[in-house]
């Protein structure tokens, strides 16, 4: 057992999106709050849940960071590790098959193919062990271009168009879609939302599970798992205003 959990006396789970919540999207966090993480989990156990894949949030939270942590769920939980070890992991290719996953890419590789935006880039659709990530710029865009792509996309509505359109034209694949951070959506098996996590935590028996997030509207991707029963949800605006609530909320109740 670690020393931050010989120190607990209480059964409280802190779970924390990433982008938006721990950090600025896909910047990496600041020591600030690393080092708040670092002293929570003394009080609390802490888990990590974020739409990207492993190597990503480790890009921005620090390399092995699973073990920092009491658990760390990537795309949503569908790769999921607890003190430092994997534990469960998902496919969607198994889930849709071959055919449908050619067919389901080609119509959104022709859709944005006949896009008219300001910049399309490179790597629009990236596949990950349980879902897809597609983005109509490209996610080889700049920092620079990402961020004009989130400005001009608040008018213009690229992705939720986009979205609408895959549900009607795929309603038969029981498929998910969840817009999140700054350029593009995730793909997922319905039910294969954040909650999925949720699953891991609930065998340890927390008798409280806070969940903080930004994209907690509907359609975000914090959605499902912030409007869970099974959560206290917490809409955050920053990391500053993440450590803001879970002082507020956490550590000031203890």
């Amino acid at each position: 057992m670690s020393a931050s959990k010989k120190q607990r006396t209480t059964k409280i789970i802190a779970m924390f999106d990433v982008d938006g919540t721990l950090t600025v999207p896909r910047k990496t966090a600041n020591e600030e709050t690393l080092k708040f993480l670092k002293e929570l989990r003394k009080k609390c156990a802490v888990a990590i849940v974020g739409g990207s894949d492993y190597h990503k949030i480790c890009e921005q939270l620090g390399t092995g960071f699973e073990t920092e942590c009491d658990y760390l769920f990537s795309e949503n939980g569908l790769v999921a590790y607890k003190d430092g070890k994997e534990i469960a992991k998902q496919s969607f290719l198994k889930f849709l098959g071959e055919e449908r996953l050619q067919t389901f890419l080609n119509f959104v590789l022709k859709y944005i193919a006949e896009l008219k935006i300001p910049q399309k880039r490179g790597t629009f659709v990236e596949f990950r062990n349980g879902m897809l990530n597609v983005s109509p710029i490209g996610r080889n865009c700049s920092q620079e271009e990402r961020d004009a792509f989130e400005k001009y996309d608040e008018h213009a509505n690229v992705r939720k168009t986009m979205v609408e359109c895959l549900r009607e034209e795929f309603k038969e694949y029981g498929l998910t879609y969840s817009i999140g951070g700054q350029i593009s959506f995730d793909v997922f098996p319905t039910g294969w939302d954040k909650t999925y996590s949720l699953q891991f935590v609930e065998r340890d028996g927390f008798e409280e599970i806070h969940f903080f997030g930004d994209k907690t509207y509907k359609g975000g991707n914090d959605y499902e798992i912030f409007e869970s029963e099974k959560t206290i949800g917490h809409t955050v605006t920053s990391p500053e205003d993440t450590m803001k609530q879970v002082t507020e909320f956490i550590l000031n109740k203890l």
